[in-house]
This record gives C-alpha cells, sequence and structure tokens, in this order.
C-alpha cells in the first residue's frame, strides 16, 4: 500500500502537531487540507510533474536527515528492519530496547 494513505491514520494517533516534515511521496492535496485542517503546517516538497509547486520551509526541511538517519540506525538491527514480531507491544519492545543499545553506544 502507498505510504501517503496510511499517513492519515498514523498521524491521526499523534496530537496535531506544528510541522509535518514528509518527503515528496506524501505531496497530496488531501493529505495537505487535512492537515491544515488540524493547524498543521505541511513540510512537504512538490512533485517534479505539479505545474503548481506548494511552498515549504526549505531551511526545516532540511533537519530531515535527522530522522532519517534514526530510522537507517534502527533497521541495523534485523527483528525491525524484517519486523519480525507481528504484535505491535512486542515490536515497540523491540524498538526501545535497540533505541536503548543505540544510545549506550
Amino acid at each position: 500500500m502507498h505510504d501517503c494513505k496510511v499517513a492519515k491514520p498514523c498521524l491521526d494517533a499523534l496530537p496535531p502537531s506544528a510541522e509535518v516534515l514528509a518527503d515528496k511521496g506524501y505531496d497530496s492535496k488531501d493529505l495537505r487540507a487535512w492537515l491544515a485542517s488540524r493547524g498543521t503546517q505541511a513540510v512537504i516538497p512538490s512533485r517534479s510533474n505539479r505545474k503548481q509547486p506548494y511552498d515549504y520551509d526549505k531551511t526545516l526541511y532540511k533537519q530531515r536527515n535527522i530522522i532519517e538517519r534514526m530510522f537507517c540506525r534502527l533497521k541495523d538491527f534485523r527483528r525491525i528492519a524484517t519486523r519480525f514480531d507481528r504484535k505491535v507491544k512486542n515490536f515497540l519492545s523491540a524498538i526501545c530496547l535497540a533505541a536503548t543499545v543505540i544510545w549506550w553506544l
């Protein structure tokens, strides 16, 4: 399933934030409108084929690499990268354990 389709349910489970940083894969009018209705600024660059590109905060978007590096470090753990645990509780426990090991090192 495309990531943009599950973005709303995932973000709906969290309290509204000031900004949402995402890559070009999340560029859709529907998602942007939904984020605006929550009072959240969408920091999402427009796709190259969009006729009227949206403006976004390029300085803030550059901070997205911190999040990407965090996911990359978590994926060094095979159990997390392959989503070995099917139960959410076990998966979250594995993420917490991996984050503790990463912080410790």
